[in-house]
């Protein structure tokens, strides 16, 4: 295909996945059941927090992580005590376990107190062109309180090579509005133009068979490569495309 071609094809991809009926099968739906900005953000974080392994095992352990905080994120996050974190005992999803979500509440909760929000930290320290570098510093303030060793494995960070995948599924959500009623675009004074795809062993695949990636590895280098080649095809809206290359990549078997 020539570059008119893929991109007539792609975007005909982007139609036909980026409707309502995406969101039941998707950890987004778990966002989907709140109406509060912060409901939103808090609830669209811990469930792209655990979005590896099996799909219906993620969307069933992010309903059970909403159920734990009283299905109301932003109240429980803001005003818990330590003595509330009790209730999270006994939760796990593969490597994530209770420590770990007690230690992402006490976080969260710095972050709205201390640092106007997460809104805020991607609005300060996003570059001109990407959000790599704000993810960067989300990690550095998350875990500039006391915290676990073990919990820093699971927020990554793309000046450590990598690809960032489930920070950069959620920063879709939030920033990019699609009109379809799937992405919220709830995030209003960050451009979707600096949104990147998130990358991962399906959309990484699909986009190398459609010439759009070379690097073989799915890391940080990888997903500029990418992140170059999507915005020839739409400069303002670059990661419709993840629709395109996650369906391709998972329901096709492209």
């Amino acid at each position: 295909m020539n570059s008119d071609e893929l991109k007539d094809f792609l975007d005909s991809k982007v139609n036909e996945y980026n409707k309502l009926d995406f969101i039941d099968t998707d950890p987004i739906s778990i966002p989907h059941m709140y109406s509060l900005k912060e409901d939103i953000e808090i609830s669209g974080f811990l469930s792209a927090t655990i979005s590896w392994g099996n799909r219906k095992s993620i969307i069933k352990n992010a309903n059970k992580m909403m159920s734990l905080v009283g299905d109301s994120p932003y109240d429980f996050v803001l005003g818990h005590k330590e003595h509330h974190l009790d209730k999270l005992e006994g939760f796990v999803h593969r490597t994530f376990n209770s420590t770990d979500f007690g230690y992402f509440i006490k976080a969260l909760k710095h972050i709205y107190n201390n640092h106007e929000g997460l809104e805020n930290i991607f609005k300060t320290y996003a570059s001109e062109d990407s959000l790599q570098p704000a993810i960067h510093e989300l990690k550095r303030i998350f875990f500039e309180i006391p915290h676990p060793s073990r919990t820093t494995k699971h927020l990554s960070d793309p000046f450590k090579n990598s690809a960032c995948k489930r920070i950069n599924m959620w920063l879709r959500w939030l920033v990019r509005n699609d009109n379809a009623g799937v992405d919220f675009g709830i995030w209003k004074d960050i451009s979707p133009s600096k949104l990147s795809c998130p990358l991962d062993v399906h959309s990484g695949n699909v986009a190398r068979k459609l010439g759009l990636l070379k690097r073989k590895q799915n890391d940080s280098k990888a997903l500029a490569e990418l992140d170059t080649s999507l915005r020839k095809l739409d400069i303002k809206d670059p990661v419709k495309y993840d629709f395109a290359l996650f369906g391709l990549g998972v329901f096709e078997s492209f």
